[in-house]
């Protein structure tokens, strides 16, 4: 006999889907921030909003349907290093990723 998951408990993601989700939020955000942005830098940005995923993947995945809670801790955690890193206004890149990202 099969166990029901409980309806608001979800899997861990994987890290492989977690990077690919990283990558995806950040190709959005950038589309929309007009801003041209070396593929070098992109990829460190990458590698910097995985990490503070990863960081904090439980709370993440707790609250996955939270867009407007993850699009703040986002803004809180990854942005202000991003739009140094990518050399933009940090309001800007916070306006585009809520815009792409649904919070």
């Amino acid at each position: 006999m099969r166990m029901k998951q409980e309806k608001h408990t979800a899997p861990l993601p994987t890290p492989r889907s977690i990077r690919r989700a990283c990558d995806n939020e950040l190709y959005r955000t950038l589309k929309r921030l007009k801003h041209h942005v070396p593929a070098e830098k992109v990829k460190e940005a990458v590698e910097l909003y995985y990490k503070r995923v990863i960081g904090r993947l439980e709370w993440v995945t707790l609250n996955h349907s939270n867009r407007t809670l993850l699009a703040d801790w986002w803004d809180e955690a990854v942005c202000k290093d991003i739009a140094a890193l990518w050399e933009v206004d940090p309001v800007q890149l916070s306006k585009a990723f809520r815009d792409a990202f649904g919070g």
